[in-house]
């Protein structure tokens, strides 16, 4: 049980998890002071921050269901390894709103479908995290989203389920997600092969004219622009379905390099009211200043120095899948290029 008294209308009471044994949701209380210090709101992120899990709750889903409507929310999707925990702190101003990066419970709407539940069931549990996950955390304050990378198949249900939502596709270039996936080497070769699991059993893979045998036989750089290849086909055709309006993308490049820009568009997309003056010290910040990840100093020439130094090393094989990539974009015709631009 918790130790502080439980509020569900208040967001520091985040929804971290579904119980489906129970039909409930479980709650921590996670303070909004805290969210900066984690990259990801995880178990483990807790037990880095808090030392000890923080307090916890469980509610039935039907009480909540009853008790919540569906609210404005704006829903940040990303092709990993561009900037999507920079965007979301940069977003996050309080009194204009709050960012929650990557909650847990969205992933268990995957599970849940990954495990064979219904359809139905499905919807009613990302329909319940979507509502909860909209509390504000102050009057007239907005939320924006961060899902992970397992949600961009999930991407349409949510936008189904969340009509007034406003969503952005932030994405790495291929050649920039190459490097970075060479960088941070092995694990991450892991990681991508991990994901591209999920995208297979969801569909995406097979439009791109490649069989699980066909992946299978890839190398480790071919199943990252493969994933790469099915995200910018899931998007194009979403955006192509639900209008500009509603969903716009934008590349890690035009983030860190026109911080200001993409930020004022950024918060104009998603109907958040932030100031000019804000605006430029967010941009100055530590936001753009630190690795999202670490918390650690991290310039914008040391960056580039990082992936110089991995794009060298690694060139042949880079050159070869990208050329390689670019044959696959073009016979299933996928543009390399993302739609509705947001700048």
């Amino acid at each position: 049980m918790a130790s502080l008294p439980f509020n569900p209308a208040d967001a520091e009471w985040l929804a971290h998890r579904l119980v489906e044994g129970t039909d409930a949701v479980r709650f921590a209380r996670v303070p909004r002071a805290a969210h900066d210090a984690m990259p990801f709101l995880t178990d483990d992120g807790f037990a880095a921050h808090f030392g000890n899990p923080p307090p916890q709750v469980d509610v039935p889903a039907t009480q909540l269901l009853a008790q919540f409507e569906r609210a404005p929310i704006g829903l940040l999707f990303h092709s990993a390894f561009c900037g999507s925990t920079l965007l979301t702190r940069a977003l996050a101003e309080p009194g204009v709103a709050m960012g929650l990066s990557e909650p847990v419970i969205l992933n268990d709407v995957v599970g849940m479908r990954t495990r064979g539940a219904a359809p139905a069931a499905v919807a009613r549990a990302a329909d319940l995290a979507l509502r909860l996950l909209a509390r504000p955390f102050a009057p007239g304050e907005g939320v924006v989203v961060k899902p992970s990378n397992l949600l961009n198949p999930f991407a349409e249900l949510l936008l189904a389920l969340a009509p007034e939502a406003r969503a952005l596709f932030l994405h790495a270039p291929l050649e920039t997600f190459l490097v970075s996936v060479v960088r941070k080497g092995l694990p991450c070769r892991l990681w991508v092969r991990e994901l591209l699991e999920g995208y297979l059993k969801a569909g995406l893979v097979a439009p791109l004219g490649m069989t699980p045998e066909d992946v299978f036989r890839q190398t480790d750089l071919q199943v990252a622009a493969t994933g790469w290849l099915a995200q910018h086909r899931l998007f194009a055709a979403l955006a192509g379905r639900i209008g500009q309006a509603r969903l716009r993308t934008l590349t890690s490049e035009q983030l860190t390099g026109e911080p200001v820009r993409v930020i004022t568009a950024a918060a104009a997309h998603y109907g958040l009211a932030l100031e000019p003056a804000a605006i430029a010290r967010i941009a100055a910040g530590p936001a753009f200043t630190r690795h999202s990840k670490s918390g650690a100093a991290f310039t914008p020439d040391q960056r580039r120095d990082e992936y110089a130094t991995a794009r060298a090393a690694h060139a042949d094989e880079i050159d070869m899948v990208v050329t390689w990539a670019h044959q696959v974009a073009h016979q299933a015709g996928i543009a390399m290029d993302a739609p509705n631009p947001l700048l």
